[in-house]
């Protein structure tokens, strides 16, 4: 299937068959969080502090069933959210999450992301999770996007990953052969993927993935459909993500789960290996880390269009002047045994607890300074609070 819009009407009709992802809708705003779905937290992390304004412009690229698009509409209720996707059966549905749950500020279009220059005006925020890998031609979409993207805007995607999804692939390329003539039938597909599936011996590598790894999401069809019959994905490894990057023209601003990209957390209990592989240009790095961690399923990252301004934080004077809040995004709160933005279980030293009691006391008027004095937090406590992504900070406003 090489002509691209055969691969596009493939792919609408796979999700008009099986509309994605398959999330219940509620008569209420979903529950729990995703810090890059919220304004503050997904531009404080590319920008290092918080964004001067709420009234933002934003881009669900490939919403779906409007999963995304609903919680970006609950959680940033000054923003206007715009939803587009190729399937109409998948965009009803998102119309019908949006109005049953109250998310009054999101509108929904029938489109191609490449006709995405079809939409008004720029944005301030693009999201793109999961669709990049499906389009016949990424860069093409990628563009398309980025060309969408207002300066000084931020842009969240997720693709997936070669090596992490060895066995699917394998998995894929069985199920076509299989299905010979009914290719483009994708409820014979989930039938043959699932008979495939019970008839391999036990101790099959591709049966022992699935079990151990997708077969608690892949009990519903609409899952199992869109990891094994999709018409078309592609995989990427570090240097064929980048080449995908550096076509978009956007700078790189960072993987969105720093966490599996620390070099630490594979190669701590050599500290001759790690010293060697931190010699390594940044890219061959995130490479090293690709080859030796071959869970890795997928990439998740930020771009921006320049001029992003650049807090760091490192001089004391700055700091000092800033003013912080408590990143809202974690559970268990109020404790010093909390889960954090990304879900991680976390213990508070003491300090930082009173440092973040301080701050919701505080409601965001005062300063770092001020609070050091009235708890028994240090600057640099702080600091790691904030590159913990535990407190947000923003910057006092210049005075005119």
């Amino acid at each position: 299937m090489s002509n691209p819009q055969s691969v596009t009407d493939a792919v609408a009709s796979l999700y008009n068959t099986y509309p994605f992802p398959p999330e219940p809708i509620l008569d209420e705003p979903p529950p729990g969080y995703n810090w890059r779905w919220y304004w503050d937290t997904a531009y404080s992390f590319c920008a290092g502090a918080k964004p001067e304004t709420q009234s933002v412009r934003v881009l669900d690229a490939g919403c779906g069933t409007g999963v995304s698009t609903e919680y970006i509409a609950h959680l940033n209720p000054e923003a206007d959210v715009t939803g587009i996707d190729l399937s109409e059966q998948a965009l009803a549905t998102a119309a019908e999450r949006c109005r049953r749950s109250g998310a009054k500020n999101a509108t929904f279009r029938h489109l191609s992301i490449y006709d995405a220059d079809q939409l008004e005006g720029q944005f301030d925020w693009i999201n793109c999770v999961g669709v990049l890998h499906h389009m016949p031609d990424p860069i093409r979409g990628i563009q398309a996007l980025a060309h969408k993207l207002a300066p000084g805007g931020i842009f969240h995607i997720f693709v997936y990953a070669a090596i992490g999804r060895w066995e699917i692939s394998l998995m894929q390329r069985a199920i076509r052969l299989l299905q010979a003539e009914r290719r483009g039938d994708y409820r014979d597909g989930v039938k043959v993927g699932r008979t495939l599936f019970d008839v391999l011996p036990d101790d099959n590598r591709l049966k022992r993935r699935e079990k151990e790894r997708w077969s608690l999401e892949n009990q519903r069809d609409e899952c199992f459909a869109d990891m094994y019959v999709h018409p078309q994905e592609v995989d990427y490894t570090i240097d064929s993500l980048f080449e995908l990057i550096e076509s978009s023209g956007l700078e790189f601003v960072g993987f969105s789960n720093p966490h599996i990209w620390d070099l630490e957390r594979l190669l701590g209990d050599s500290e001759d290996l790690l010293n060697r592989a931190k010699q390594l240009p940044r890219r061959d790095q995130y490479r090293l880390i690709e080859l030796i961690d071959p869970e890795i399923t997928h990439f998740e990252w930020f771009l921006a269009k320049p001029p992003l301004p650049r807090s760091d934080w490192s001089k004391d004077e700055e700091l000092l002047s800033a003013f912080p809040e408590r990143n809202p995004c974690m559970d268990g709160w109020p404790s010093q045994s909390i889960f954090d933005h990304n879900y991680q279980y976390v213990t508070l030293p003491t300090e930082a607890f009173e440092f973040l009691q301080a701050c919701d006391q505080a409601e965001g008027k005062a300063t770092v300074a001020d609070l050091l004095n009235a708890t028994t937090a240090t600057l640099n406590q702080v600091r790691e609070m904030q590159q913990q992504q535990l407190v947000l900070l923003r910057l006092p406003q210049p005075s005119t």
